[in-house]
Formats: C-alpha cells, structure tokens, sequence
C-alpha cells in the first residue's frame, strides 16, 4: 500500500519509526504533508526526537521536495487543505491523518476527494459514521469494506484499552478513573 502522511508531528514521525523499524509491513512511504515548518525543519526533527533520540536511519535531504529514509525517496507536500492534497496523482491508498484536525467524516472525507483511498485517524474519530479499531481490543473485527474513514483511537485509548480488556474479561469491571498527563 502507498502510504501518505498527513501531519508531520510527533504521530506522523514515530509512525516512519515505526514503519522503518519492521522488516515486512506491506507499506511504502510516499509522501508527508510537513506543514509550514519546510523540509529542512522536517528531517531534523524526524532525525532527532527530544523522547525517543536520534534516529538510526539514513535520512538525507535529497532536494527541494524530497527526502530518503534509508535509500527509499518520500516527497514533502504542503498545504492546510486536503482536498487540494495531490494523493490521486502519487496513487496514496492510504492517508494517516495525524493533524488532529480532521477527525470527523467531512474533514477526514476531504482525502478521499483529494483521491486518497482509505484513511487512517490517529485521534478519536468524531461521530458515529467512523468506527474505531485498537490492537489488541477489536482490531480482528475490521472489515475493509466497512468503511473509507476509520479511527485507531488516542494514545490514551491505546495505552489503556488493551489493559483494561483483560482485566474486563477475566475479573468485570464495574467502575474506573484514570487520569492523563500531557505536557505542553
């Protein structure tokens, strides 16, 4: 699958991380949307992360528009809009919007017009047209032809939910809190 990201932020980067890290994903990393910040601004924070330290990939500005993780090319597009986004042209089945901005059906849709196939929110989708999966709690239950939008939920939800499955479905819970720190 082509794969674009929307939202090149701390989501965005740790997902080429991660995609850089597995040796079979199935995934080929086309394009970013690095926001206003340029090309220079988006490798060096993609190279150097303040929590997770330096990357251990080759990463190379390769020209105005372009940079490689590990030989493989990844054009850097930008725009606030993602209808006007050129996924039909780069052939994108697959956004990973990783703004936070559009995560309700009309906003994540706007891709799909742009001739995205799928897309992925990286935040709670907003309404009751996006389903939402997380590993290890209902991701066996997805069904690909369920839907064009769908949600991987919080990093809270994907911390918690796994967890709080099993305890669920061994012990039964009956009442929980649980409190959230971001630093900002």
């Amino acid at each position: 699958l082509r794969v674009a990201i929307n939202g090149f932020g701390r989501i965005g980067r740790n997902f080429v991380r991660c995609l850089e890290g597995r040796e079979e994903s199935g995934l080929e990393l086309v394009a970013v949307n690095a926001g206003s910040g340029g090309i220079k601004s988006a490798v060096h924070l993609l190279k150097y992360d303040s929590i997770l330290g330096t990357f251990d990939a080759d990463i190379k500005i390769t020209g105005d528009d372009t940079f490689t993780v590990n030989g493989k090319t990844v054009y850097v597009v930008t725009g606030r809009d993602p209808s006007t986004m050129p996924w039909a042209d780069m052939g994108i089945d697959l956004i990973i919007e990783g703004t936070g901005v559009f995560v309700d059906m009309a906003g994540a849709s706007k891709h799909l017009a742009a001739g995205a196939k799928k897309v992925l929110i990286t935040a709670p989708g907003k309404g009751a047209d996006i389903p939402t999966y997380v590993v290890g709690v209902n991701a066996d239950q997805y069904n690909h032809a369920a839907g064009d939008v769908i949600s991987n939920a919080s990093c809270t939800t994907n911390c918690l939910a796994p967890f709080v499955s099993v305890l669920d479905k061994e012990y039964g819970i009956v009442k929980g809190t649980m409190t959230t720190t971001h630093s900002y």
